[in-house]
């Protein structure tokens, strides 16, 4: 990938020579240079765009996925650097183009965010050490629980004790119906544990050695959940990040072309 980033980057950085060197020599010869960085930047939003129809077309041999995200990133800070190009100014001047570099910003803005978060939320997944599809995520969650019930079930019937199978329906039964902790899940701050240790510290003492082997057994479930809330709020993340950022860079390209034929039409 690094490799990747390398090339597609030094292609970039040759596109934006040619396009600023053609675009000063075109200002010296009196000409608008603006036409030329204008189609160019919108031409590029349009090949950056593509990553979505990437996406929905898995299927099809399009190439690498990992080689599209990196064209996606160097062509979007290409777009920025093409941007100030074609404006010669950080924000324009004027209601309407101050709101559309708004919204170029915005999207740029969402797209570095959103690269960043994704990097992030990967190496998170990958410590630990287990593949959960999300869609899958309810179901996994489901299995665990029926797992943890059938431990307590055989847990009473083997001691004809009630004191853990009291404990899960008063406690942890809460725990395994659907992922918890969120925030405290992505920011790393561990509230899950601290919470099963504190309350499986106010029953532990009133378990028989018998019952605790059933307890840690429990532990165990406890613990795959954790990885699994863990898959569910990074994934979870990076869908509702996506959710932001596709629907401005659909709505900043229908202005991007909308602009554009606003600006041919008054140069007839």
């Amino acid at each position: 990938m690094a490799k990747n980033i390398s090339i597609l980057s030094i292609f970039g950085v040759i596109a934006l020579i040619v396009v600023g060197y053609n675009a000063q020599k075109m200002d010296l010869n009196l000409q608008n240079s603006s036409v030329l960085t204008g189609y160019t930047l919108i031409a590029v939003m349009l090949c950056v765009a593509l990553l979505n129809t990437r996406k929905k077309l898995s299927m099809i041999p399009l190439g690498k996925a990992s080689s599209w995200v990196v064209f996606h990133v160097v062509g979007g800070l290409l777009c920025v650097a093409l941007f100030w190009v074609h404006t010669n100014t950080f924000w324009p001047k004027g209601l309407y183009e101050g709101f559309l570099a708004g919204a170029f910003y915005l999207v740029s803005l969402s797209g570095i965010f959103g690269y960043l978060i994704q990097r992030l939320n990967s190496r998170k997944l990958t410590e630990t050490g287990i593949e959960v599809i999300y869609e899958r995520i309810p179901l996994e969650l489901r299995e665990i629980q029926e797992k943890a019930e059938e431990y307590i079930l055989e847990c009473t019937e083997a001691t004809g004790s009630d004191v853990l199978a009291n404990h899960y329906l008063n406690t942890m039964v809460w725990y395994f119906q659907k992922p918890r902790f969120y925030w405290s899940t992505l920011f790393g701050a561990g509230n899950a544990k601290v919470w099963f240790r504190s309350e499986g510290a106010s029953v532990k003492r009133y378990l028989s050695s018998e019952e605790l082997d059933y307890f840690r057994h429990l532990e165990e479930l406890v613990e795959l959940k954790m990885l699994v809330d863990t898959h569910f709020v990074h994934q979870n993340l990076n869908k509702k990040w996506l959710l932001l950022h596709v629907p401005l860079s659909v709505g900043l390209v229908i202005m991007a072309l909308w602009h554009l034929l606003l600006v041919e039409v008054y140069a007839l």
